[in-house]
C-alpha cells in the first residue's frame, strides 16, 4: 500500500474487483446539471422527457459514471491512483430513485505502473454502463530505488 492507504502494482492481482453503490437523488440530479451545465430537459423536465423514447427523466450518464472514478480513487486502485484513460458505452438508462453499482475488476497489470481495468455499473442487475479504464499507480519497489539510488 501506498502513504494514502492505496494500492501500489504489487498489491494488485488480474480479477480483484471492489464496488460503489449509490441511489441516483432528485438532489443528485439537479446538482449535476448545475455543475456540468448540463440542462437538456430530458434530465429535467417530466413533461418533454414522457415524449421521448425513454418515457420519462433520466439521469445524466456521466453521473451514473461518475461512479466509477468514485471507486478507482478510493477503493480500488485507491488514493494516488492517476487516471489516464476511460471508455464508456452507455446501454440502459438511470432514473432518479435507481441505485446504481459502480464496479472496476483488474484486467492487466502493465508497465511502469499503468493498469487497465474493466468498468462497469449496474442497476438492479442490468447493465447500464460498460467500458474499461486505464490508471497508473505507484510501486513499492520503485519507492524503494529511488530511496536507495
Amino acid at each position: 500500500m501506498n502513504d494514502q492507504n492505496g494500492y501500489d502494482v504489487e498489491d494488485l492481482h488480474v480479477g480483484m474487483s471492489a464496488t460503489v453503490a449509490k441511489t441516483i437523488t432528485e438532489a443528485d440530479i439537479l446538482l449535476f446539471s448545475a455543475v456540468s451545465t448540463d440542462v437538456n430537459a430530458i434530465h429535467l423536465n417530466e413533461e418533454y422527457a414522457a415524449s421521448t423514447p425513454f418515457k420519462g427523466r433520466i439521469a445524466h450518464g456521466m453521473l451514473s459514471a461518475s461512479l466509477i472514478s468514485a471507486v478507482l480513487a478510493n477503493r480500488l486502485p485507491g488514493p494516488g491512483t492517476i487516471y489516464l484513460a476511460q471508455d464508456l458505452k452507455f446501454t440502459a438508462p438511470v432514473r432518479p430513485g435507481d441505485t446504481v453499482h459502480a464496479t472496476v475488476t483488474v484486467l492487466e497489470l502493465g508497465d511502469k505502473g499503468r493498469v487497465t481495468l474493466q468498468t462497469t455499473c449496474t442497476v438492479k442487475g442490468v447493465t447500464v454502463i460498460d467500458g474499461q479504464a486505464q490508471v497508473k499507480i505507484g510501486s513499492s519497489a520503485r519507492r524503494a530505488a529511488s530511496r536507495q539510488g
